[in-house]
């Protein structure tokens, strides 16, 4: 890990996030919907923690960036969770790899 850099560790700490956050999406919104069918209440959750899982994947590979690394902190603060928490990790690492490329 000595060789790694910030921005990788960024990239992998949001990708890692977002696989989880995919993940945890489906099962809350599968659980949901086989126990109340079409109760979309309940699902509710499944489902924006599953928008924003793939919104992180999407984003992950650009979390070097300053826009995307703040697109990366709100997507994991939205989402929750672990899979939000390591989001909003790899925004926030890089968020501070983008301002020091430019110091």
């Amino acid at each position: 890990m000595s060789g790694t850099s910030v921005s990788t560790v960024a990239y992998y700490l949001a990708l890692i996030g977002g696989i989880l956050m995919v993940l945890f999406g489906l099962l809350g919104f599968v659980g949901s919907f086989g126990a109340y069918y079409l109760h979309w209440g309940f699902a509710y959750g499944g489902i924006v923690t599953l928008i924003m899982g793939v919104i992180a994947l999407v984003g992950a590979r650009s979390a070097s960036t300053v826009v995307w690394a703040i697109v990366l902190i709100i997507v994991g603060l939205v989402g929750g969770g672990l899979g939000g928490l390591l989001v909003v990790l790899g925004g926030l690492i890089g968020l501070i790899a983008a301002v020091s490329k430019k110091v």
